[in-house]
Order: C-alpha cells, then sequence, then structure tokens
C-alpha cells in the first residue's frame, strides 16, 4: 500500500510536528504527545479534554481551540493514550474551575481516563467525566463492553465546549454533555476496508461488491455484510436503524460523516438521501454537516449521526468555534 509517510514507527509524532507548523494557536508537545490551546488555562473557565488513538482526525486534535476543547491527547494509531498524558493535559488547562474529560466508550480509553481522573485528583484538580456511547449498531465489539462511541463525540465537544466558554460551572458543562449524548444516536457503513500504517495493508477483508452495515470506526464488525447497496438503500437502513431505537420529539442535528476515503460529492448525495428519509418519517432537521470529522484512517464509507436539540443546545452549537477542524462565527 502506498501511504504518505516516512516510517510507520514516527507517523503519529510526524503528524503532530505538521500540526504545530500549521497552527500556531495551538501548543502541540510532540514529545508528550499532548495539543492545547495557546491561552490556556482560561480563568474561569473548565477545561474540557478529549482524547483517543490516533487515525480519527480531526477527531480530537482537531478539535482543539476556542469553544471547543481545552486540549487533546492523541494516542498511537487506534490505541488509547496514556494516563499521563491525560493527567499532563488536565494541569494544563485547569484554571481551578475544573476539567472534564470526553470519553468515547472504548474499553483503553475508559480505563485510562479512569486512572488519569483519579491521579488529577490527587494533584487538586477537580474532574468530571462523560462518557460517549452512541453507536446503535452493536452492542458489544472487540474494542467496548456496551455501545462504541462515534459521531456524537464531536456534537458533545461543540456543545459542551460552547458551555464551557460561556462559564457555566463543572457540573452543568457535564450534565449538558451528558444531555448530548443520551439524546445521539450514530450508524456507519463501510464500502471497503482501514489500512493502518503498521500493517500496511487492509486490516479486514471485504470482498468486492459488497458492504459492512454497522462498522466501527476502528474496523470493527458491524451488523452484516450485504451485496452492494445504492446511496438511497443505506440511507433507509442507517437512518432507520438510529430511528428504530430513538423517536426524536424536537428537531434534530445531521453529522454525515465520511470515513476518510469518501469523496464529498459522494456524502453530499448521501446526504440528501438522509434527508429524504427524515422527512418521510416526519423527523425534523434544525441543522446539517457534511464532510471528514470523525474519520477511520483510509476506510470508504459513512456515517449519520442524529441529535436531537432543544433551544439551549442549539444555541450552544450555533455558538463561535475556532478550531483547525471546525470553525463558524468567528
Amino acid at each position: 500500500m502506498k501511504m504518505l509517510i516516512n516510517v510507520a514507527e514516527t507517523v503519529v509524532a510526524d503528524a503532530l510536528r505538521g500540526m504545530a507548523a500549521a497552527h500556531p494557536e495551538l501548543v502541540v508537545d510532540v514529545d508528550n504527545r499532548v495539543i492545547v490551546r495557546r491561552d490556556a488555562p482560561v480563568a474561569g473557565k473548565v477545561g474540557l479534554v478529549s482524547g483517543g488513538g490516533s487515525g480519527h482526525e480531526p477527531l480530537h486534535g482537531g478539535f482543539v481551540g476556542p469553544g471547543m476543547l481545552s486540549a487533546a491527547c492523541p494516542g498511537e494509531v487506534f490505541t488509547s493514550p496514556v494516563p499521563d498524558q491525560m493527567v499532563r493535559a488536565a494541569a494544563a488547562v485547569n484554571s481551578g474551575a475544573g476539567v472534564l474529560f470526553i470519553v468515547k466508550n472504548y474499553t483503553g480509553d475508559v480505563l485510562n481516563f479512569d486512572m488519569a481522573a483519579e491521579l488529577a485528583e490527587d494533584e487538586g484538580i477537580q474532574v468530571a467525566k462523560v462518557l460517549v456511547d452512541d453507536d446503535v449498531a452493536v452492542t458489544d465489539s472487540t474494542y467496548t463492553a456496551g455501545r462504541r462511541g462515534t459521531g456524537a463525540t464531536l456534537f458533545v465537544e461543540k456543545i459542551a465546549g460552547a458551555a464551557a466558554e460561556e462559564g457555566r460551572p463543572l457540573e452543568r458543562v457535564e450534565a449538558i454533555g451528558r444531555q448530548v449524548n443520551e439524546n445521539a444516536r450514530s450508524f456507519g457503513v463501510a464500502l471497503g476496508a482501514v489500512t493502518t500504517p503498521a500493517k500496511g495493508s487492509p486490516t479486514f477483508d471485504l470482498p468486492a461488491g459488497e458492504l459492512e452495515l454497522g462498522i466501527g470506526i476502528h474496523g470493527e464488525p458491524g451488523r452484516e455484510r450485504r451485496a452492494m447497496m445504492t446511496s438511497g438503500e443505506i440511507a433507509d437502513f442507517a437512518v432507520g436503524a438510529i430511528l428504530d431505537d430513538m423517536t426524536p420529539r424536537n428537531p434534530v442535528l445531521v453529522l454525515v460523516n465520511g470515513m476518510g476515503a469518501t469523496p464529498l460529492l459522494e456524502l453530499y448525495g448521501f446526504n440528501a438521501e438522509v434527508h429524504r428519509v427524515l422527512a418521510e418519517r416526519g423527523v425534523a432537521v434544525a441543522r446539517t454537516l457534511v464532510g471528514d470529522y470523525v474519520t477511520s484512517l483510509d476506510m470508504a464509507g459513512a456515517s449519520v449521526t442524529l441529535c436531537q436539540v432543544d433551544e439551549e443546545t442549539l444555541r450552544l452549537w450555533d455558538a463561535p468555534v475556532s478550531t483547525p477542524g471546525l470553525r463558524w462565527g468567528m
């Protein structure tokens, strides 16, 4: 496989050096693997820290900045960061108002963030946690006990980040983050397998002419494999699976997310089909975001995330944000 890398062992470090060169508004500690907004800690503001394995960019490092995360901890490719990174990040952003850890539900992430919370509290840092577990495709998987954390992570980081930017106290920022997660559901589809730098070849076999419904962001198995379907048929299945699990009472935010190797031409066409299904099911749409946000290296495919919002969460979604991966209103 051809990749734009030097050697597999330095992929993450090289990417962090490139990120530092492109974004002087961030402090990128390549050696300790921590990305922090340059103005942190902000007096009186709750710090938001998230992280996970590299390979999902722009999640999480691309969402560090005003209106979103205070810091992010990148692990090796598809591998959890370690507690030392998380404690270092928490200390860097703590202003005395506390720190919120936003954690995707993968076993390594959960264990390491829990350990980091204990270590940070030993250092006098108040820590709260929001666990993101929005994927309706499967209950347990290769990497998780319970539902996987996927596209809703973006909604949690943005909306909780806006609440923190307004100076809300830690318990309120945590409650808003939990509310967003509870009101969000996701479903992903793979059209092609993912290739990691260390392996240099596809990590699973997906024969030509087939797709996997309910795939995870590390290439974990989904619900089933089928012969290739049209965009409309995939939207029927994916949105149907989400709405079978939730009945929105309010308008929804829609995220049509590329997995890394699907062109925007296809994603926008798929978005049209997602909106068609939602209209047929009587679900009102408040806002839509289309693009690569929670990726899986070079996997071909897409995911859909729906999050029902009230007036407050919609206002927080619309609030200004300035990060490498998400930017508006600034």
